[in-house]
């Protein structure tokens, strides 16, 4: 494939927020306004509270207030895939909290059952079709990991369906597949914005206020509740939950666990029957390679390619810029990788080329706490898989505000934070040096070396 002949009209915008069924932006906030609880943040995290708080008590008054437009960030330009997993897949939970991990994938398998509850109760037609997922093996060391973690799994009365060589090949077809594990069940496919923009209008039929292009400038208590300042007004909240993830935290002392990592993305044109035929993918799963620096990709609702991952780009001190939404050299990256994995599709265009930033931590899975005096809730930290977990994070933010001992709010998982980053240029240094690393491993069998190995031993890591 010439990459450069590829990408030669591809436009530089998610491809999920270009659909014709966007919705138009809410006014802004002007002058002062009152609440029970404010959520600040439009994307998943904050739309999922406010509505699983309109649910929970239907008189509660709820206002949620996003920067920019509900679900333009990270919520309207990620792969779609729809995980179960809290923990940041099995092995990480598994690494990190093996005593209740049975009950964390227990309480992950039930979120994403209410995912689908939820998308069927209030009508929001966001593309969802429950085919998992398949991790892929390109390298023959990676098989033997994708067999161990198939026997570890099934100790926790788990199912992943082992696939040599022949057996994936006839699932998808590529030269570059070794075998692979099938999550059946574990992952749903969606489309990203339309789960957003239906989260939008399902809060609005219960009766939260939302205010976009509104972000907030500062937090801070006001009697016997918080204040939040914006641009052109000012809420008053008995509560306040935190949603705005990548973006840097109201809190400033949760800043240091978070950094935004930048993830990029490509779209095919639509797939003709003949393509469509030469690959296979009648199941139409998630499809992820096992490498350290790995690709994710997916069928969307009109057969094209969404193409993304293998470049994960931390950008010194932390900041977030639309210039990094666009990354030329990523761009010709994951378009060789892609005809290396599919050259049955030679000559194939990309329509779509974009980036976004991931909000990652240390842990690679979600935190959470308050502040305040309870009177403020956070979570942050979802590292990529916030599709699905948000929902669940929404869920332990709403249980802290109310003081109430669940069983979420007992798992080690939400009463311990992850280590934090160290500060500058350290941070940036660290990151580098992981990197480099990680793509050594890929080159070398997987072989991890002391870097790595010192990373594992101390909790600290960074996933690409």
């Amino acid at each position: 494939m010439d990459s450069a002949r590829a990408l030669a009209d591809a436009r530089p915008t998610p491809f999920w927020l270009e659909d014709p069924g966007r919705p138009a932006a809410l006014p802004a906030l002007t002058g002062p306004t009152g609440c029970d609880l404010l959520v600040v943040g439009g994307g998943y995290s904050g739309l999922w509270t406010a509505l699983i708080a309109k649910e929970r008590d239907p008189s509660l008054d709820v206002v949620l207030v996003e920067g920019q437009e509900i679900g333009w960030a990270a919520s309207g330009r990620n792969g779609g895939f729809c995980a179960a997993s809290l923990t940041h897949g099995f092995g990480n939970g598994l690494q990190r909290w093996p005593a209740e991990l049975g009950r964390l994938e227990r309480l992950g398998a039930a979120n994403l059952d209410g995912i689908g509850a939820t998308l069927e109760r209030y009508g929001i037609d966001a593309e969802w079709e429950r085919t998992g997922e398949i991790d892929i093996a390109t390298q023959p060391h990676q098989l033997e990991e994708l067999h161990e973690l198939a026997e570890a799994v099934a100790e926790y009365g788990l199912d992943l369906t082992v696939l040599d060589a022949g057996a994936l090949r006839a699932e998808v077809d590529s030269p570059t597949f070794l075998g692979g594990v099938w999550d059946r069940d574990g992952v749903a496919m969606v489309h990203p914005a339309k789960l957003a923009w239906g989260l939008k209008a399902a809060c609005l039929g219960q009766g939260v206020r939302i205010f976009e292009h509104t972000p907030a400038l500062d937090l801070r208590e006001d009697g016997a509740g918080m204040s939040v300042r914006t641009p052109h007004g000012r809420v008053s909240a008995g509560k306040v939950a935190l949603g705005t993830n990548a973006f840097p935290s109201l809190l400033r002392r949760v800043r240091p666990y978070v950094v935004p990592v930048y993830d990029y993305a490509l779209m095919t044109e639509p797939l003709t029957e003949e393509q469509l035929a030469a690959i296979g993918w009648r199941g139409r799963q998630g499809l992820s390679d096992s490498a350290n620096k790995f690709h994710y990709f997916r069928l969307s609702a009109d057969n094209r390619i969404l193409w993304g991952g293998y470049d994960a780009v931390y950008h010194f001190g932390g900041h977030l810029r639309r210039a990094y939404d666009q990354r030329p050299q990523t761009f010709d990256t994951l378009a060789r990788n892609f005809a290396r994995c599919f050259p049955q599709l030679e000559g194939i265009r990309f329509t779509n080329a974009w980036g976004g930033a991931i909000d990652t931590c240390s842990r690679f899975s979600a935190f959470y706490d308050t502040a305040h005096r309870g009177r403020v809730a956070y979570a942050a930290g979802y590292t990529g898989l916030g599709v699905g977990a948000t929902r669940f994070g929404a869920e332990v933010m709403l249980d802290l505000l109310a003081g109430e001992r669940t069983e979420r709010t007992e798992l080690e998982m939400v009463r311990r934070k992850p280590l934090p980053f160290p500060p500058e240029p350290v941070r940036w240094a660290g990151i580098e040096i992981t990197t480099r690393s990680l793509e050594r491993a890929d080159r070398l069998g997987g072989h991890r070396n002391l870097w790595l190995r010192t990373l594992d031993r101390m909790g600290l890591g960074f996933d690409s």
